[in-house]
């Protein structure tokens, strides 16, 4: 700690202290905020004569979504709620605000201060306790009442509303152990007001009851910031909602200070949490999003309150949904990193299918017709927060087609690289001390997705505190895509949220080429063993439609090597090493070479496809206890038909002994690629092949020869003993077809006569 940090953390706890000394005295903490000074105007999304307008958009629009609204509002009626993963939680007759119903453990009513909430035993999963205590369902509540007129709703709203005042007296019980989860209340009884004002079902006087208790929530926000507990998205909704309150109630004595403060973390935290390329910095892409929600609402509340917006922040946030559209190619997002399960708009949205969602609101603000593409139809929440003219707006944007497209983002740790209809994405990050804790143990994990359906994936996170240990098995290295060594983790846990090794991620090439695409990365996690390893990983993309996926484990001595795929649910066994997405006719192939001497199991485990859910799914694990170094090569084939599907083969050449250079031929009906890894800078001769790059893959067609060849790290390409292809130099990337050359270095090219070429074609395929 440094200085500030420590006064902080010190001033926080006296304060805890001192508020509790305050209670046990009746202290009124509400007196101390509440003024009757004039107030100052202010704008919500939407006022009171737009409700009506906003509620036939939805009807017109989301009739399926307003069918569920209605259904999910008479559940809350009979106190049954979703929560998170767990769906239709039965809270019984009289709600107990302190209990975790999934698990049947109620957290004891005393001093927020001295709650373990992090302890099973003692409070159950606090998230689950939370998530009911965000209050986001009176906002289901409220928008039901509108669409239906049923005063049911409104009154069951303010019966739970009045319930929870009475039995979460300040400052005890576990509802305000979490500054962020105080922000969500507050916010959603932002909302429930805002959709229930003007009308009759409001009794008299009930501002001034509602107000008292925003006061309450507002001072203890300002007290206990997460500045250093938590300074991430935390503190990012925290200041989120100080800012709502100060905005929208300005009765309250200190709503200007609110504001204020509250918009000075939201710049300031939009300067700190936001990496370069985009991603928020703690590389998990649930709290990506989670972050650009709260900068969204908050950006929209700001404009709709003459309050500036510093062109920084729009570029920060316009880079993030670029972000997020680009890990959106090919389908939902990977599941990289921990999965929260809350949203800040509607929580049921927690699917991999609905991280999308905030592209909807930044196609409008940002004029983004991609943006658009993304998500195609308008988001409950875009209507909403931007009204009958957002909706216009909206319409005005032309959709376009979606393109494949590969891009680096290096400093969140994720690359993608895209071909046809799919898409593979990249981990490369590491589990890094406390700073990461929504990290995983995932370096060098894949994630596959094709025409809009997941294939390999993330298992997620399932729970953050348990009776198990689940936590730490969800993001180890086991559960992901990658490779493990001697039965270890990458890096060990320390708690849930910590872990006591750092490692390093380095990514040794990244290509993008016209017709190929080229990741190298490798890590150290396993250089902590008695007999140390090093993991490297390449992946490369071809526009054919393949990845290739090859595995280097460099070191001394044996060790046991594990290497895991983990299938999406809906995926079934088709055929040996071919697998189907259940009711269809898509699904890929996952091709090792052939003859390879790992022993290989299909097995039944587990996945989460959201927060509390478990789901079972296929993992495919290859493993062998191996002398390093050692090598493990797979095609991951993406299939829009499995019935018609010609087996194709991976199968390893030798290689010539006086080289160091692996050789991989992928065969199949039409085309057939071959591919060779090197060492750079030295020259190499494999069969007919010969070359000094680090990286060559060359295309065929069985009746016609060569039609496509790319080098990378090279400066010459010879096939069959001609001379095919060179430059002056070594470039970091050559592509050749029958109808172009590409070279990262167009003038190190040197030029090749056309007749030249013919006559190599015709001697190549003579030969």
């Amino acid at each position: 700690m440094d200085r500030r940090e420590f006064f902080d953390r010190s001033r926080q706890e006296f304060q805890k202290r001192w508020d509790t000394l305050l209670a046990y005295t009746h202290h009124d903490f509400a007196k101390e905020v509440v003024s009757n000074a004039a107030t100052r105007a202010s704008n919500f999304f939407f006022n009171r004569s737009q409700i009506d307008q906003i509620s036939e958009l939805l009807r017109q629009r989301l009739p399926h979504q307003v069918q569920q609204i209605i259904a999910k509002a008479d559940r809350i009626l009979a106190h049954r709620f979703d929560l998170l993963g767990f769906d239709d939680v039965d809270y019984g007759r009289d709600i107990d605000w302190h209990l975790d119903a999934v698990d049947g453990k109620r957290a004891p009513l005393k001093p927020f201060s001295t709650i373990r909430y992090l302890d099973f035993e003692e409070v159950g999963d606090s998230k689950v306790t939370w998530e009911l205590n965000r209050h986001q369902h009176l906002v289901f509540l409220a928008k039901a009442f509108r669409l239906t007129k049923d005063r049911r709703y409104a009154e069951e709203l303010l019966a739970q509303w009045r319930a929870w005042q009475i039995a979460n007296p300040y400052p005890f019980g576990t509802n305000w152990a979490s500054s962020l989860e105080v922000a969500f209340r507050s916010l959603s009884w932002i909302w429930f007001y805002h959709l229930l004002e003007g009308k009759d079902v409001l009794p008299d006087g009930f501002r001034s009851e509602w107000l008292r208790a925003q006061a309450i929530h507002g001072r203890h926000l300002e007290r206990y910031l997460s500045t250093y507990f938590s300074p991430n998205t935390h503190l990012l909704g925290e200041g989120v909602a100080l800012f709502f309150l100060g905005t929208l109630c300005p009765e309250l004595a200190r709503s200007k200070r609110w504001q204020q403060l509250g918009w000075k973390i939201v710049l300031q935290e939009s300067r700190r949490q936001v990496l370069d390329d985009g991603m928020h910095f703690e590389r998990s892409i649930y709290y990506h999003v989670y972050a650009i929600d709260f900068f969204l609402h908050a950006t929209v509340l700001a404009s709709l309150n003459s309050i500036s917006v510093p062109p920084e922040l729009e570029r920060t946030l316009e880079k993030m949904l670029d972000a997020l559209s680009l890990l959106c190619t090919g389908g939902s997002p990977p599941a990289f990193g921990d999965d929260d399960g809350g949203r800040v708009f509607d929580p049921a949205r927690n699917h991999a299918e609905h991280l999308s969602d905030p592209l909807a609101v930044g196609a409008v603000l940002f004029n983004r017709a991609d943006f658009k593409s993304r998500v195609r139809v308008q988001t409950e929440e875009s209507i909403w927060l931007l009204g009958a003219a957002g909706a216009s707006r909206w319409d005005a944007l032309d959709t376009q087609p979606i393109q494949p497209r590969s891009a680096a983002l290096s400093q969140g740790g994720i690359y993608v690289l895209s071909n046809q209809s799919s898409r593979l994405a990249v981990r490369h990050s590491c589990a890094t001390g406390s700073g990461r804790g929504h990290d995983h143990a995932d370096a060098l994990s894949v994630c596959l997705h094709s025409q809009g359906r997941q294939l390999l994936i993330d298992p997620g996170t399932y729970e953050y505190v348990g009776s198990s240990d689940l936590r730490n098995s969800f993001r180890g290295t086991a559960m992901h895509n990658t490779l493990r060594v001697d039965g270890e983790d990458q890096c060990d846990p320390a708690g849930p949220f910590s872990w006591k090794q750092s490692f390093r991620c380095v990514t040794e090439e990244w290509v993008q080429g016209e017709t190929f695409d080229l990741f190298i990365g490798s890590h150290d996690g396993y250089q902590r063993l008695t007999s140390p390893v090093l993991h490297r990983r390449w992946v490369a993309s071809l526009s054919a439609g393949i990845f290739l996926v090859r595995d280097l484990i460099e070191g001394e001595g044996e060790h046991q090597l594990d290497l895991s795929w983990h299938l999406d649910p809906d995926l079934v066994v088709h055929g040996h090493n071919i697998f189907r997405i259940k009711e269809a006719i898509q699904g890929f192939a996952l091709l090792p070479t052939t003859n390879h001497d790992w022993a290989v199991s299909v097995q039944r485990g587990m996945c989460s496809p959201v927060y509390g859910k478990q789901s079972s799914a296929i993992i495919l694990n290859y493993g062998k206890r191996a002398t390093l170094p050692a090598e493990f090569v797979s095609v991951l084939l993406p299939l829009e038909d499995v019935g018609v599907f010609f087996r194709p083969t991976l199968r390893f050449a030798n290689t010539d002994s006086n080289f160091i250079v692996s050789a991989y031929h992928h065969e199949s009906r039409d085309l057939n690629h071959s591919f060779y890894f090197a060492s750079p800078g030295k020259g190499w001769k494999s069969g007919l092949v010969a070359s000094d790059a680090k990286f060559v893959c060359i295309t065929t067609r069985p009746t016609e020869g060569p039609v496509s060849a790319v080098f990378c790290r090279g400066s010459y390409l010879q096939i069959g003993g001609v001379h095919k292809f060179r430059t002056d130099h070594t470039v970091e990337r050559f592509e050749w077809t029958q109808n172009k050359i590409w070279c990262s270095d167009p003038d190190a090219v040197e030029p090749i006569p056309v007749n030249e070429l013919l006559h190599s074609e015709s001697r190549e395929q003579a030969e």
